[in-house]
C-alpha cells in the first residue's frame, strides 16, 4: 500500500501502544474523575465509542465494582438511578451525546472522555478527561477508541503492561496471507470481548466495505454459522467455547483465536481492514457516506 493510500490511519494504528502507555499514566492522575467502586454507572457513546462502552461496562460489572450499563447515546435509559454517566466522544460534537448531557444536566454527574478538550461535549460535562494525544485525522476510529478503553481498564486496576507488549507485536507482525484472501468475516466475543468483536466487524465494513458479521460466541452456533464456508474467516476474541473450532472447520471456514490481549488483537483487525481496503482500491481514511462526527441540525444549540 502506498503512503498516499492511508497516510493517517496507518500511522494512528501503529501509535496505539504508546498511547496506551500514556493512558495508564493518566489513569493515575485522573483517578478522582473516573467511576468509584460501588457507583451505579451508565456508559454511553455512538458507533465505535458505544462498543468501547460495552466492553468497559462488562469489565467493571464482572469485577464487582458496581452495576454498569452501556447504551448508544440515543437509547440511554435515563430514568434509572445512576450515580454517574460516562460519555465517550472522540470529536466532542456528536449530536446524540450532546442531547443526553443536556437532559441529565444538574441531575446526574457526568464525565466525558474526548479527544477535543474545548469541544461542546467537554463544555456540557461536569468533568472531562482529555485524550487529545490520541485524537485522529482519519474518519475511521482506531487509537482514540482503544486508548479510551485502556484508560478505563487501568482505572479498574488492570495492569496494561502485557497489553502494551502485545500491542507492540500486533502492529508489526505480518498478518497471515490467508486472511486477506477471504471475502466474508465473522467476529466472535464473550463478556467484555463481545464489544470488541462488534468493533472489529465495523472496522472492516467502514474501511473496506467488507461483508462482516459479529456475534456473542455461543450465539454463533444458533443460526449464524450457516453463513460460514470456504470463503469465510471466523475470528474469536479471547478463549473460544469448547468445540467451536471444530464446528467452524466443518464449514470449510478458516478459524483464528490468538493468545494476544484482546485489545491488541483488535489492532490486528484494524490492520486487516486497511489491507483489505488497499487491495480493493479504497482509501480507509475517507469511507463513503461517513464523516468524523455525526452532527444533526441544531445540535450546537
Amino acid at each position: 500500500m502506498s503512503a498516499a493510500a492511508a497516510p493517517h490511519v496507518t500511522a494512528e494504528i501503529a501509535s496505539q501502544p504508546e498511547c496506551w502507555t500514556r493512558a495508564a499514566e493518566l489513569a493515575v492522575s485522573a483517578a478522582d474523575r473516573l467511576p468509584l467502586p460501588g457507583e451505579r454507572v451508565a456508559v454511553v457513546g455512538c458507533g465505535t465509542s458505544y462498543f468501547m462502552a460495552r466492553a468497559y461496562a462488562a469489565l467493571r460489572e464482572s469485577a464487582g465494582l458496581g452495576e454498569t450499563d452501556a447504551f448508544p447515546a440515543s437509547e440511554a435509559a435515563l430514568g434509572r438511578p445512576y450515580d454517574r454517566i460516562v460519555a465517550i466522544s472522540r470529536s466532542g460534537t456528536t449530536s446524540e451525546v450532546l442531547s443526553l448531557l443536556g437532559k441529565v444536566a444538574g441531575r446526574i454527574p457526568t464525565l466525558a472522555l474526548t479527544g477535543v478538550a474545548g469541544s461542546w461535549v467537554a463544555g456540557r460535562a461536569d468533568t472531562v478527561v482529555d485524550l487529545g494525544f490520541a485524537d485522529e485525522k482519519s474518519v475511521v476510529q482506531t487509537r482514540f477508541a482503544t486508548t479510551a478503553l485502556q484508560l478505563l481498564r487501568a482505572g479498574l486496576g488492570t495492569d496494561l503492561t502485557h497489553s502494551v507488549t502485545d500491542g507492540e507485536l500486533a502492529v508489526v507482525e505480518p498478518l497471515p496471507r490467508g486472511w486477506r484472501e477471504r471475502t466474508q468475516f465473522t467476529f466472535l466475543g464473550s463478556g467484555w470481548t463481545a464489544g470488541l468483536a462488534d468493533e472489529a466487524a465495523l472496522k472492516l465494513r467502514e474501511a473496506a466495505r467488507a461483508w462482516t458479521e459479529s456475534y456473542a460466541a455461543m450465539e454463533y452456533r444458533h443460526g449464524p454459522i450457516s453463513i460460514s464456508d470456504e470463503a469465510s474467516l471466523v475470528w474469536s476474541f479471547g478463549e473460544p467455547p469448547a468445540g467451536l473450532e471444530d464446528e467452524v472447520a466443518a464449514t470449510g471456514a478458516l478459524f483464528t483465536a490468538d493468545a494476544l490481549d484482546p485489545v491488541a488483537s483488535l489492532v490486528r483487525a484494524q490492520r486487516l481492514a486497511v489491507e483489505l481496503a488497499a487491495r480493493r482500491g479504497l482509501n480507509p481514511d475517507r469511507p463513503r457516506h461517513l464523516s468524523r462526527s455525526v452532527i444533526l441540525a441544531g445540535a450546537a444549540a
